[in-house]
């Protein structure tokens, strides 16, 4: 955990959270240093609050917890992957991605997505 740039944002790092099973993006969060040592002891993905100021562990009121597989840090240090066995949704909304709001969609094609009209962010 030393190679972890911590300083860099202010004690914070991103945490990409990645499904080990088929690589889908689950959610982002922000660890500090002591959400990343409890997840490495417990196998349980932590995060740190920044709205709450407090760590928390993914699923602690849901159930939907992550087991975290591995753990990886970026070319710079400074943003971290969880590699996770998903335990149920990621997303607090029940849906399996917070990532499920369609920005912007190249060449306007007509994909499940689209059709499905997803509701602009």
């Amino acid at each position: 955990m030393a190679c972890i740039d911590f300083e860099k944002q202010g004690g914070l790092v991103p945490v990409v959270v990645q499904s080990l099973l088929d690589g889908a993006v689950l959610m982002l969060a922000y660890a500090d240093r002591r959400a990343i040592e409890k997840t490495m002891e417990t196998g349980l993905a932590h995060f740190y609050s920044r709205s709450r100021r407090r760590l928390w562990m993914k699923g602690e009121e849901s159930g939907n917890l992550l087991h975290v597989a591995a753990i990886l840090t970026d070319c710079d240090h400074d943003a971290v992957l969880y590699m996770v066995v998903e335990g149920g949704p990621a997303c607090h909304t029940g849906r399996r991605s917070c990532f499920h709001n369609l920005v912007w969609l190249a060449g306007g094609g007509a994909t499940a997505s689209s059709r499905r009209r997803p509701r602009p962010c």
